[in-house]
């Protein structure tokens, strides 16, 4: 019972950056592993980032140097920089969380990066 709300998302052009939020509310385990996904209109889900209860990271290749995750255990909160943004960053980026009983998401939020 882990409620996860996504928000951020909207308009930029190539080359500009955007911070998505993540906030967590209900059930909090101590582990788990929070993580980005984003889908793009006809294609699959796909992994963007995900971050530890603990703060490890780990990056799909597409989004390696420029995107950075990272949460805040106090507030509950995950976040996604999106710097340099490339238009196939375009997509509905969705909120994940796992832990031992639970695997949540949110209702996803939009970027859409112009060229």
């Amino acid at each position: 019972q882990v409620q996860l709300v996504e928000s951020g998302g909207g308009l930029v052009q190539a080359g500009g950056s955007l911070r998505l939020s993540c906030a967590a509310s209900g059930t909090i385990f101590s582990f788990n592993v929070m993580g980005w996904y984003r889908q793009a209109p006809g294609k699959q889900r796909e992994f963007v980032a995900q971050i530890t209860s603990g703060g490890r990271t780990n990056y799909a290749d597409s989004v390696k140097g420029r995107f950075t995750i990272s949460r805040d255990n106090v507030k509950n909160v995950m976040y996604l920089q999106m710097n340099r943004l490339k238009p196939e960053d375009t997509a509905v980026y969705y909120c994940n969380r796992q832990d031992v009983r639970f695997n949540s998401w949110g209702q996803g939020t939009q970027v859409t990066v112009s060229s």
